[in-house]
C-alpha cells in the first residue's frame, strides 16, 4: 500500500483498520473511552516538539493527533453519529461564525474590538446550546451552565485554575493588580505554614492546593502560561541536576554518593556556570 496526502485515503485506512473481520484486532476493540488518553497524550507530544523546536518530529506528532481525530470520528460513524464531514463542516462554521471580522462585514476592528466581539459571539453559542438541550429535551451538566461553563475537567490542573480565573474575571471577580495576587500568595504559605504545625494532612494537601491556585492566578495576571512556566522550571530541574551527576561521574561518583551538602555546593557550582556561560 503506498502512501498518500489525501485526507480521504486516510479515512478510508481507519475504516478498514476497524471493519469487523480483516480489520485491526487492537483497532477493533477500542472505544471512544479507551482511545480519550491517547488523544491527550499525541497533544502533548505536539507541545514537546514545538517546546524543542524539532519541525521533523513536529510533522509527524500531528500526524498521530489527526490520526486521534479520524479514529474517533469513524466510531462516532459507526454508531450513527456523526462521521468526519461533520466534524470539518463544524469547525468551518465555527471559524466563519467567530471571524465576522475576516469572513463578514465587521472590518477593521482594534485588537480590543476583536476580542470583545469574540466574546459576544461565544455568549450567543452558549445561549444556542442551551436551546439546543431545551429542544431535544436534553438536560444540560452543571459545568456546562453560567460564567465558569466550557472549562473542561480533562485540562492540567494548572491550565483549568487559569481558564476558570478568567472566566471568573469576565464579570469582575479578580484583582485588578498582580501585586494583590502575591500578598495572597503570602497568605496561603503563611495558611501551610500552620497546616504543618498542626500535622493536618488533609489540611495540608488544601492549603497546597489553594496555592498553586493562587499562583495560577499571578501568572494570569502577567500573561504567562502556569504549564509553560512549570515546564520550563522542570527542563531547568533536570538540566542543572544532570549537571550534578557530570561533575560527580568526572570523580567517579553518583548522586548517591554525595551528602546532602556536597549535593548542594554542585548545585550552586552548576548554577554559576550556567551564569558565567550565558
Amino acid at each position: 500500500m503506498k502512501p498518500s496526502r489525501d485526507i480521504a485515503r486516510l479515512i478510508e485506512i481507519m475504516a478498514a483498520l476497524r471493519t469487523p473481520g480483516t480489520g485491526c484486532p487492537w483497532d477493533l476493540e477500542q472505544d471512544f473511552a479507551s482511545i480519550a488518553p491517547y488523544t491527550v497524550e499525541e497533544a502533548y507530544e505536539v507541545a514537546d516538539a514545538i517546546a524543542r523546536g524539532d519541525k521533523l518530529d513536529l510533522k509527524d506528532e500531528l500526524g498521530d493527533l489527526l490520526l486521534q481525530v479520524v479514529f474517533h470520528s469513524r466510531m462516532a460513524e459507526e454508531e450513527g453519529s456523526f462521521a468526519f464531514p461533520d466534524v470539518v463542516e463544524a469547525i468551518t462554521a465555527k471559524l466563519i461564525r467567530r471571524h465576522p471580522h475576516v469572513f463578514g462585514d465587521a472590518r477593521d476592528l482594534s485588537p480590543n474590538e476583536v476580542k470583545a466581539l469574540w466574546h459576544r459571539i461565544k455568549a450567543q453559542e452558549k445561549a444556542d446550546k442551551a436551546e439546543a438541550h431545551r429542544a431535544a429535551g436534553v438536560p444540560m451538566a452543571e459545568e456546562d451552565k453560567g460564567v465558569l461553563a466550557g472549562v473542561t475537567h480533562a485540562l492540567p490542573a494548572l491550565t483549568r485554575a487559569w481558564k476558570l480565573q478568567a472566566k471568573a474575571s469576565t464579570v469582575g471577580f479578580d484583582w485588578n493588580d498582580a501585586r494583590l495576587v502575591l500578598d495572597k500568595i503570602r497568605e496561603e504559605t503563611a495558611e501551610i505554614d500552620e497546616a504543618l504545625a498542626s500535622g493536618d494532612k488533609a489540611a495540608i494537601r488544601e492549603e497546597i492546593g489553594d496555592l498553586l491556585f493562587v499562583v495560577a492566578n499571578l501568572a494570569r495576571h502577567v500573561d504567562a502560561d502556569p504549564e509553560g512556566c512549570l515546564a520550563a522550571a522542570n527542563t531547568k530541574f533536570e538540566r542543572r541536576f544532570r549537571g550534578i551527576e557530570q561533575k560527580l561521574a568526572a570523580e567517579d561518583r553518583q548522586a548517591r554518593d554525595a551528602t546532602l551538602d556536597e549535593l548542594e555546593a554542585l548545585w550552586q557550582a552548576v548554577k554559576r556556570d550556567e551564569k558565567a556561560g550565558a
